[in-house]
């Protein structure tokens, strides 16, 4: 494993997208254990990608403008109606919101969020081969090796997302007046997400 992959991996986890801002507004609103299962959903949201890359059904993926532009326009779908959730939510901040239920939600959503993201497929398969050697036996064994090492990368910086975000509900929630903007802000971050999603292209 290489130092070049490491800060390549660091660069493209920490730079903010959907999972980052779920992660945050998920501890903003419910607390650190909230935002620590969102960055385990996000993480666990990695997974069908990684498969993906490693199986090579990301080159049909790639190859396949319906395929791709199904699972795209499902994600945009998907964010917008974040969005509208995020927006008309009007309830105040439940300090002991960690139900079981509650929990799932979160790492149901978290999932959603990067599984509806073709993108991130397409990721993996150009990302992971450019540290692998070619024609080497044990190449999709390094494949996966390094996967995983981006799934922890993913969990440690999402974590810490999530738990910063936590550290400061308590102002917010003195003030009613910031979570409404806050709520806005998020909602137009998905809104936002969501059109640039819908103007990729492969």
């Amino acid at each position: 494993m290489s130092i070049a992959f490491l800060i390549t991996t660091l660069v493209v986890v920490a730079t903010p997208g959907t999972g980052a801002t779920y992660t945050i507004s998920a501890g903003l609103t419910r607390g650190a254990k909230a935002g620590l299962v969102a960055a385990l959903g996000c993480t666990l949201g990695v997974v069908p990608h990684m498969v993906a890359a490693i199986t090579g059904l990301a080159a049909i993926l790639n190859a396949s403008a319906t395929a791709f532009q199904t699972i795209k326009w499902l994600g945009v779908a998907y964010l917008l109606v974040l969005a509208w959730q995020t927006l008309r939510d009007t309830s105040t901040l439940d300090l002991a919101d960690d139900t079981p239920r509650s929990v799932w939600r979160v790492i149901g959503t978290a999932v959603a969020i990067n599984v509806l993201n073709p993108k991130l497929t397409i990721f993996f398969f150009a990302f992971l081969p450019q540290f692998v050697p070619a024609g080497t036996p044990e190449g999709t064994w390094q494949m996966v090796v390094l996967s995983l090492v981006f799934m922890a990368v993913t969990l440690g910086v999402f974590a810490l997302y999530g738990v910063f975000a936590a550290a400061v509900r308590d102002q917010v929630v003195a003030r009613p007046r910031i979570l409404t903007w806050l709520r806005r802000g998020f909602a137009a971050t998905y809104a936002l997400l969501a059109g640039r999603l819908a103007l990729e292209s492969r």
